[in-house]
Parts: C-alpha cells; sequence; structure tokens
C-alpha cells in the first residue's frame, strides 16, 4: 500500500463526515464510456463534437441526431457498480460518508446501495415527455426507435442537464450545504473541467481535499492528498467497517 493510500485510509477511519464529489472516472471502470475520451467513433458516426451533440440548441434543432449520439454513447443500461460505488454506499451504511454528489447519469451509486446521492446532472433512469409529464423507465428510450414519443404525441426527454440548461437549484443547494460541513472531500474521477459544478470544490473550507484521479486536474496543487490511479483500484484498498 502507498503511502499516500494509507494517509487516505487513516483519514477515513478518523472520520464521520466525508463527502464524495465524483465524475465519469467513477464509472468507466463499469464500462461506462466517457463521452470525452477519444475512442475513434466520434469522426467515424458523428458529425459533431460531443458537446455540441448534448447541447440544448442541438436537442431541439437536430432531435434525431441527439437520440443517436444518445442511445450509442450516453444510455448504458448493463454497467454494474464497481469497487469505488460499492465502497461509498459501505462507508455511508457504516456513518462515515454523508452523501455522494455525482457528475454522472448512470445511476450506478444508487444499485450499490447509496442513499444520499445528488446527481448534478440528472439521471438516464428519469425520462419525461415534454407536453403531458408522464414518466417513461429508461427501457422506453433504448428500446425506442428516432424520436421517442408520448402516445400523446410529446417528444420524451431525458431527465439529464444538458449543455445551455441550468443545474437543478435545490441540488446544488444541498451540495453546497454538504460540501461546506464535510470534514473530508474526496474528489474522484474527474477531471473538474465542467463548470458550474467543479466550482463547487470552492466551498470546501477543511483541510482534508483528497484527489483521486488516473490524470491530473487543476485543482491538484490545492489538494492535501493526490493520489493518480484509477479510483476502484484505490477505494478496493480502503478497510472495511
Amino acid at each position: 500500500m502507498t503511502t499516500e493510500i494509507q494517509t487516505l485510509k487513516q483519514w477515513v477511519t478518523a472520520s464521520d463526515n466525508i463527502v464524495f464529489f465524483g465524475g465519469a472516472g467513477c464509472s468507466t471502470e463499469s464500462g461506462v464510456p466517457d463521452f470525452r475520451s477519444v475512442d475513434g467513433l466520434y469522426n467515424q458516426k458523428y458529425d459533431f463534437p460531443p458537446e455540441t451533440i448534448l447541447s440544448h440548441t442541438f436537442f431541439m434543432r437536430q432531435t434525431a441526431e441527439f437520440y443517436r449520439f444518445y442511445r450509442d454513447k450516453m444510455l448504458c443500461l448493463t454497467a454494474k457498480p464497481n469497487a469505488a460505488h460499492q465502497k461509498l454506499a459501505e462507508l455511508e451504511r457504516a456513518g462515515k460518508v454523508r452523501a455522494v454528489i455525482t457528475q454522472n447519469i448512470d445511476g450506478l451509486h444508487q444499485a450499490a446501495g447509496s442513499q444520499e446521492v445528488l446527481e448534478l446532472h440528472g439521471s438516464i433512469h428519469r425520462n419525461y415527455c415534454m407536453r403531458c409529464h408522464r414518466s417513461f423507465p429508461p427501457e422506453f428510450m433504448r428500446d425506442s426507435q428516432g424520436i421517442p414519443t408520448c402516445p400523446c404525441g410529446g417528444t420524451v426527454k431525458p431527465d439529464v442537464v444538458l449543455y445551455e440548461e441550468s443545474l437543478d437549484s435545490n441540488t446544488l443547494r444541498r451540495s453546497v450545504e454538504f460540501i461546506s460541513q464535510a470534514d473530508i472531500l474526496i474528489i474522484g474521477g474527474t477531471s473538474l473541467a465542467v463548470y458550474p459544478a467543479a466550482g463547487l470544490i470552492d466551498y470546501y473550507t477543511g483541510n482534508k481535499l483528497v484527489l483521486v484521479n488516473k490524470d491530473q486536474t487543476p485543482a491538484d496543487r490545492r489538494a492535501d492528498l493526490v493520489i493518480h490511479a484509477p479510483i476502484g483500484e484505490v477505494f478496493a484498498q480502503l478497510p472495511s467497517f
């Protein structure tokens, strides 16, 4: 066990007020693709970059193309929680983790058993008709063709926050509360490149800011502990409680 992981183990053992803030790297180990990763698919299959396709403007103007990308790259219903999701749920049950704040939309934290999950960017598991507000399961989106349509004729939209759309104010408020009161803030699997979500870490005022990510982030210099490794690999080494 590395010195950094040993330090993390000691901090986690001693704390009962941990908040976790995570991103795409938490789910890539479960097989959920990171749409920003370079895999050649975009150049082969799409005429626009992911950030353009996942914008409100693109959704409204080129809805069918949006859903082609959404089903292909975002709607992953076969993924299972990995060691990071499972350990966070275990730490919550042990009274150590107060909340999981996630930029992911896959629902894997809840699937692992976490109860207090704040989804900054929504969830693929919630879908609604833009006309009558009827709800639909993710399987409906997966099995539909072209633009998913409600029996009333309205377009069914996933409850995910697109670029140009605002984050839910209540989710933001509660995230700020948890982070500002945390003893330990663990940031994992995120490049901290997407705002306003990335700006939430500015509300942390403690002295145990932990960054676990495969690559460097803009916040590495301010962190009290930095571990450059896959988060599932790191969390698998934490003790059981």
